[in-house]
């Protein structure tokens, strides 16, 4: 078949899909493909009519079906099912979960639509719009048409605000700096609405409990300009005497053992403890008083707000022990204009075990899974705190690849204990709705890599995190301890060594402690958002008090061991950036650009290899293997006959950018480009061109791919296929390879194609 007879194959194609959409309507119904609005006449700009064009297509409804290039999939798919015979299998789920019914003519109420477009242009300021409704037939196809005519829109003039000085009145007029309406701006009665919500917002933090937006009112007076209008601002006359009252705080009672459904408010008077301003009922002394003294924003005498009651529950349920939270505020019965708080906590069990079978895959191509066992105590020493004692064990395995058949077992343990608080000899109390933690983490994993060597690591660390709020997070440690000790290295792997010299860093007796810090940036859960981003910076200092202390320098000899092992010196910094682009309902764009670097001084003369970086793999390059990819135009598949050495560096930069669209339903597609490269910030004669230098940029590997990911709720599964467009370990000229793409060529395709399983997003 040639080209042209390829074009009119896939036309006639296209054709028969569109058209055999129609075939299937009711006798005598059309296929409703959509409205169209037009703004007539002179008075408004070309950016109101623009904007007055978009509201209202955006509020007509029905819908109609789902198109792309001006196909309809979802309906094709809907008719090609047919009619199932039963409310299950295969041909049901394609009905009724990927198809999707056609929106027919005789869902459109044209008068109704046309109502809602006189009435939104009203409340939009164009007050004497005039609006027709009327529609188009083509063939089995229909289009509804209306066209408004609207006048010149109305402007605001002036804000009034109450002058009287009742207490409610002046609290509403201390609002109106921040108020939404302003002047010259456009009449909405949405933006009325917005600005009642808001006020109310306004005085819940000044101590209005029982306030709501339906006590005020915005009347509209027209009559005072051309085209302009005055708004007064006003509180209800009916409103109740409550709702004008500012109320303080005056007790606060606790429950931290209440359950649902039954009678557990029954008080014991030897059970009530009085902490500070706090009342603690707990019969059976489950939890210290001081915990609800540093969760609790609210004290006695204090003026209510809202931001302080948010924050005091979303606290305790961060605490991580309560299963249900309640409150409520009553009238006190003993003083005037008071509020009682009450409290009621139910607990989760205090001690849980559980055990976990997972999938998992990591950035070195490796697909596996891994056992876990978890024993939790949640309540460990009456403080809330968080005991967690785990033992796992895993297989991993690289489905394809050089390294194919050196597989990865893992055994180990670890304790964490968080406690929900600062463990400092200072005062620390971050006035933010997250709960500030202290964590410490003791722990042991022995790994033994297939024909290759083991590896045993223990691991210890001590620290704090905490969250500004919902976007802003700190992690500090105040210090983290690493031994790895290798064993059982095997005669090929010191056969390779002999070769390559650098794979003896692998197995070399490491010890790094020190402190190190990150913070995280994200405001990717506003999904409303056309721009999110995620933002995170990490910096990683190993042993430079130590070697201030003890003058190490290994450039003079002065190398200094604990334990017979040379400490670590280095100052590493990494910074992962991200922007997510939405184009549309189900579309995206996301990039991420990674920089870091690392430097080694004073007791170290490299990087310890597991602090080094490296890139490749399924969530990084993904057309070229894990970790196989520099430092620099490095050719590091050509060091070793038997598997593929890991490569790291000193400095990273990889820049990715993925174009995200929904299929249907549970199924998304994926088109990418991922570049990077590592390099050595010293020379290695074993490594020729590893070093950087100010032809970096011309060492940058590129590859492009596509994929598929399955969200199937519980987890995302991910397919990638990706292969290189630029391999940086090739002569300088030759490094672009998109003359080379052979898909038909079995050879090109092994060498070429990558295959990447894994779970989650990349980035």
């Amino acid at each position: 078949m040639n080209k042209t007879h390829l074009l009119y194959f896939l036309f006639l194609t296209l054709f028969a899909t569109s058209c055999s959409n129609t075939k299937y309507l009711p006798e005598g119904d059309l296929l409703y493909i959509g409205a169209k609005v037009k703004v007539e006449g002179n008075e408004t700009s070309k950016k109101e009519e623009k904007a007055l064009k978009t509201a209202l297509k955006d509020i007509l409804r029905p819908k109609p079906n789902s198109s792309f290039l001006g196909l309809r999939p979802k309906l094709y798919i809907y008719n090609l099912a047919g009619t199932p015979k039963k409310e299950k299998g295969w041909r049901h789920w394609l009905k009724t979960k990927v198809g999707e019914p056609p929106v027919l003519y005789s869902q459109v109420d044209l008068e109704y639509s046309k109502s809602v477009v006189q009435n939104f242009s009203e409340n939009s300021g164009y007050f004497n719009a005039e609006t027709t409704a009327d529609s188009t037939r083509k063939g089995k196809k229909a289009t509804a048409e209306y066209s408004v005519k609207p006048d010149k829109q109305y402007k605001i003039r002036e804000v009034k605000f109450p002058t009287d000085s009742s207490l409610i009145s002046s609290a509403v007029r201390n609002t109106r700096r921040r108020s939404l309406l302003k002047k010259d701006q456009g009449y909405s009665l949405d933006a009325i609405k917005l600005e009642r919500i808001r006020i109310d917002a306004r005085l819940k933090e000044k101590g209005f409990f029982y306030f709501n937006p339906d006590y005020l009112k915005v009347q509209v007076d027209s009559t005072v300009a051309d085209h302009q209008v005055d708004l007064i601002v006003k509180v209800k006359e009916e409103t109740p005497k409550l709702a004008e009252t500012p109320f303080k705080i005056n007790k606060i009672i606790v429950y931290p053992n209440y359950s649902i459904g039954s009678d557990s408010l029954k008080t014991d008077f030897n059970s009530i403890k009085k902490y500070n301003d706090f009342t603690i009922i707990d019969p059976e002394n489950l939890f210290k008083p001081r915990i609800f003294d540093r969760v609790l924003y609210f004290k006695k005498e204090d003026l209510y707000n809202r931001t302080n009651h948010n924050l005091s529950l979303n606290r305790l349920v961060n605490l991580g022990t309560f299963k249900f939270v309640k409150n409520q505020f009553r009238v006190s019965d003993t003083i005037g204009n008071y509020l009682d708080a009450y409290y009621y906590l139910t607990p989760l069990p205090k001690k849980s075990i559980r055990m976990e079978v997972l999938a998992k895959t990591n950035s070195a191509n490796y697909t596996g899974t891994e056992l876990n066992l978890n024993w939790s105590n949640r309540n460990t020493f009456r403080g809330a705190e968080l005991l967690t004692i785990s033992a796992f064990g895993g297989v991993e395995v690289q489905v394809s690849g050089q390294n194919n058949g050196f597989n990865v077992y893992r055994v180990g343990t670890e304790a964490n204990l968080v406690w929900p608080r600062f463990v400092s000899p200072f005062k620390l109390n971050p006035s933010s709705g997250f709960v500030p933690k202290t964590k410490a983490t003791l722990g042991y994993e022995f790994q033994n890599r297939t024909k290759l060597y083991s590896l045993q690591t223990f691991k210890g660390s001590f620290g704090y995190l905490w969250k500004e709020n919902e976007r802003k997070e700190h992690v500090l440690n105040v210090t983290e301890i690493t031994y790895a000790s290798p064993q059982n290295v095997t005669p090929l792997y010191q056969e390779q060594i002999l070769a390559n010299a650098s794979l003896g860093k692998v197995i070399e007796k490491q010890l790094i402690f020190g402190p190190s810090y990150s913070y995280t940036y994200t405001n990717t859960l506003q999904r409303r958002k056309k721009n999110t981003f995620y933002y995170k910076g990490t910096i990683d200092l190993a042993g430079n008090i130590a070697g201030l202390v003890t003058g190490a320098n290994i450039q003079k000899g002065d190398t200094i061991k604990l334990f017979d092992v040379p400490f670590s010196q280095f100052v590493k910094i990494e910074n992962d950036f991200r922007h997510y682009l939405k184009l549309g309902p189900d579309l995206q764009l996301a990039s991420r650009i990674i920089v870091g670097a690392g430097f080694a001084y004073g007791n170290s003369r490299e990087m310890p290899f597991i602090k080094q970086f490296f890139i490749g793999g399924t969530n990084s390059l993904r057309a070229f293997r894990a970790r196989s990819i520099g430092p620099g135009s490095f050719d590091g598949s050509a060091t070793t006959s038997s598997f593929l050495a890991d490569q790291s560096g000193d400095l990273k930069l990889e820049f990715n950018t993925e174009y995200r669209a929904k299929i249907y339903d549970f199924v998304k597609g994926a088109l990418f480009v991922d570049a990077g490269n590592i390099w050595l910030l010293k020379d290695n004669p074993e490594k020729p061109g590893a070093q950087f230098s100010k032809k970096f940029l011309n060492e940058i590997a590129v590859g492009t791919g596509a994929g598929l990911r399955f969200d199937f709720s519980f987890l995302i599964l991910r397919t990638d296929f990706a292969f290189p467009i630029r391999k940086p370990y090739l002569p300088d000229g030759e490094r672009w390879v998109l003359d080379k793409i052979s898909f038909g060529n079995g050879s090109w395709r092994k060498e070429n194609l990558v295959f990447n399983l894994a779970i989650g997003y990349p980035f």
